[in-house]
C-alpha cells in the first residue's frame, strides 16, 4: 500500500513558466500611465515647453524656432526628474512594491522594465511637445529651420528627447536610492538644479577655483546643454556623461533593491 504524500509545492521562482519581460513592461506602462500624477507632470512640462518656446521666441524678435523648443528643457527638465522619482516612490508609499516583487521576483527585471517605461512615456511626451512647439513658434519666428542641416534641427531635438530621457532616468535612480517621495523630490531637484548654480558661483573665486567650475561640465543639466547646443558640436562626452549619471544611478538601485527588504 502506497503512502500518501503532500504534494511539494512549489515556489513562483521555482517554476519553468513565469512572467516574461514583456509582461513586466506592459504591466510597469500601465502602472504608470493610469496614475494622475503622470499625467499632470506630462502636461505641466507640456505648457512649460510650450510657453517657454513662444516666449524665447517672441523676445528675441523672431529669433530660431528649435533654439526656443531646446531651451525650454532647462525647465522641464525637473519635471521629468520628478516624474522618475515618484514612478518608483510612489509604489513604495502605498505598499505596492511587495505586489510587484511578488508578482516578478527578479528585481533587477523589474528596475530595467520600469526605466524602459519610464523612457518610452518621458520621451514620446517630450517628442509631442516639442512638435506643439514648433507648430507655435515657427509662424512667429523669422529665421527658416535648416532641416537640411542636421546639426541646425534634427540632431538637437532628438538630444533633447534623449536629455529629458536621462534627466526621468536620474530621479528614477534616486528614488530606488531613497525609497521616500520627499528625499528623492529634494536629491533630484539638488542635482538637477541646485548644484549647477552652486558651480558657477565659484566662478567669483577668481582662477584658483576655475577646475571646480570646469567639474561643473559633467553635471548632467550641462551635459543636455551641450548635446542640445545649435549647430549640434561634440557629442560624446556630454553624452558619455549622461550616461554615466544614469548607469550608476540606477545600477545603484538595483543593487540596493536587491539587498534590502521590499
Amino acid at each position: 500500500m502506497t503512502a500518501l504524500t503532500a504534494p511539494r509545492r512549489t515556489t513562483f521562482t521555482e517554476t519553468s513558466v513565469g512572467p516574461t519581460f514583456l509582461r513586466t513592461l506592459r504591466s510597469e506602462l500601465l502602472k504608470l500611465t493610469t496614475l494622475r500624477s503622470t499625467w499632470w507632470s506630462l502636461a505641466i512640462a507640456a505648457v512649460l515647453s510650450v510657453g517657454i518656446s513662444w516666449l524665447y521666441v517672441s523676445a528675441s524678435d523672431g529669433g530660431y524656432a528649435i533654439s526656443g523648443v531646446v531651451a525650454s528643457a532647462q525647465f522641464t527638465m525637473l519635471v521629468a526628474g520628478i516624474l522618475g522619482a515618484i514612478a518608483v516612490t510612489g509604489e513604495y508609499a502605498t505598499g505596492m512594491i511587495r505586489s510587484t516583487l511578488t508578482a516578478t521576483p527578479r528585481r533587477a527585471q523589474v528596475v530595467l522594465a520600469k526605466s524602459l517605461a519610464v523612457a518610452l512615456v518621458v520621451g514620446a511626451a517630450t517628442a509631442v511637445s516639442y512638435l506643439v512647439c514648433l507648430a507655435v513658434t515657427v509662424p512667429i519666428s523669422t529665421a527658416a529651420i535648416s532641416w537640411s542641416d542636421p546639426a541646425q534641427a534634427l540632431l538637437p531635438l532628438l538630444f533633447g528627447v534623449v536629455s529629458m530621457i536621462a534627466y526621468a532616468l536620474i530621479g528614477m535612480g534616486f528614488g530606488l536610492l531613497i525609497r521616500n517621495g520627499a528625499g528623492a523630490i529634494a536629491a533630484t531637484v539638488g542635482v538637477l538644479f541646485v548644484a549647477p548654480i552652486a558651480f558657477t558661483l565659484f566662478a567669483l573665486g577668481g582662477p584658483s577655483w576655475q577646475w571646480v567650475v570646469d567639474l561643473g561640465r559633467y553635471l548632467p543639466v550641462a551635459a543636455g546643454g551641450d548635446l542640445t547646443a545649435i549647430p549640434t558640436g561634440d557629442v560624446l562626452v556630454p553624452a558619455l556623461t549622461l550616461a554615466a549619471w544614469v548607469v550608476v544611478l540606477v545600477g545603484a538601485g538595483i543593487v540596493v533593491l536587491r539587498r534590502r527588504d521590499a
